[in-house]
């Protein structure tokens, strides 16, 4: 049998290892000492004990010895993951080597509206300080307008590709399933139409209507007439901010659709999907003319009598307003 001072000194030995046990659970799961919520980046490639010794100099945990010894014990073989994560105030290590193991990488986003030209597009990405590197500035129409998830730190030039290959999707998709007899013949010539689509109204429901007045108007070897591309070449597709001169109306060069039949030699903005739809898939109508209507819309015409009527009409609508 154990005497009494035996039986003492195990009760003794448990408590200290009991204790011993509750400092490294503490040290684990109690609170950390991060004043406030805090982002952390972990690079690419980077080691647990190079991260630990970061976590302790940004102030998320006391020791990184401490840490990278509890997050072999306690982490389950859980490898850390390249990125930027949200590191709420006094988390634990625990949580922390639970955040930083998790796909809840904190992502940005870029948005690209329809219609914005590839030189805005440029400026956009540039602007981006939590991204890096430097780019040219896109090919018109190469980009699918939509708002791209980034991480801080990644390149430009990778969140490029993304919006560029997201373009070579939807039109690889479409296209196949584009109507037949059209007058684009490839899908080059289909995003240069719908860029002028986009362009021309800013009405969704209108799209397929602009689609098939223009389609209309190649087929019969007209003009398009789009004042859009006379801006193009002036601006690469930024806002004129004035109205356009009749020596810019007569101007003579890739884009000009007042002085060529046919489609400009390349797109003038970035179309989105749904122009690019209505360019496969347009009205079947007659209409040859279109004239703004007031209402933000255009008034259709399949001969210059009615035409001229619509634009008598939008004459008087922009008198009234004290626009002439």
């Amino acid at each position: 049998m154990l005497s009494r001072r035996g039986c003492g000194g195990i009760a003794a030995l448990i408590l200290l290892v009991l204790i011993a046990a509750g400092v490294v659970l503490y040290g684990w799961y109690g609170s950390g000492p991060l004043a406030k919520d805090g982002t952390f980046i972990v690079p690419n490639g980077a080691s647990l004990s190079a991260v630990a010794d970061r976590l302790e100099e940004k102030g998320v945990i006391s020791s990184a010895t401490g840490f990278k010894l509890r997050a072999r014990v306690f982490g389950g073989g859980r490898d850390i993951k390249a990125g930027e994560f949200a590191i709420p105030a006094h988390a634990s290590p625990s949580r922390v080597l639970g955040i930083i193991t998790s796909d809840d990488v904190i992502r940005r986003f870029v948005t690209v509206p329809e219609g914005m030209p590839s030189i805005m597009v440029y400026e956009r990405l540039k602007a981006q300080d939590e991204l890096t590197g430097d780019i040219a500035s896109p090919a018109e129409g190469s980009i699918l307008p939509d708002s791209y998830a980034f991480e801080r730190g990644e390149t430009r030039q990778a969140v490029l590709r993304r919006m560029q290959a997201a373009m070579s999707r939807t039109i690889a998709e479409l296209w196949p399933k584009r109507e037949q007899g059209l007058i684009v013949k490839t899908p080059e010539q289909a995003i240069t139409l719908a860029s002028i689509v986009e362009k021309e109204t800013g009405k969704p429901s209108e799209r397929t209507m602009v689609a098939g007045l223009y389609s209309n108007r190649l087929k019969q070897g007209m003009m398009l007439q789009a004042d859009p591309t006379i801006i193009y070449p002036i601006t690469k597709g930024k806002s004129l901010g004035r109205r356009i001169l009749q020596s810019e109306i007569q101007a003579v060069n890739d884009y000009n659709t007042y002085t060529m039949v046919g489609l400009p030699k390349h797109p003038i903005t970035n179309p989105g999907r749904a122009s690019i739809e209505a360019v496969l898939h347009p009205a079947k109508t007659d209409a040859l003319y279109m004239v703004a209507d007031g209402t933000g819309g255009h008034a259709f015409a399949a001969n210059l009598v009615d035409h001229n009527r619509n634009v008598a009409r939008w004459f008087a609508i922009r008198r009234a307003r004290g626009e002439l």
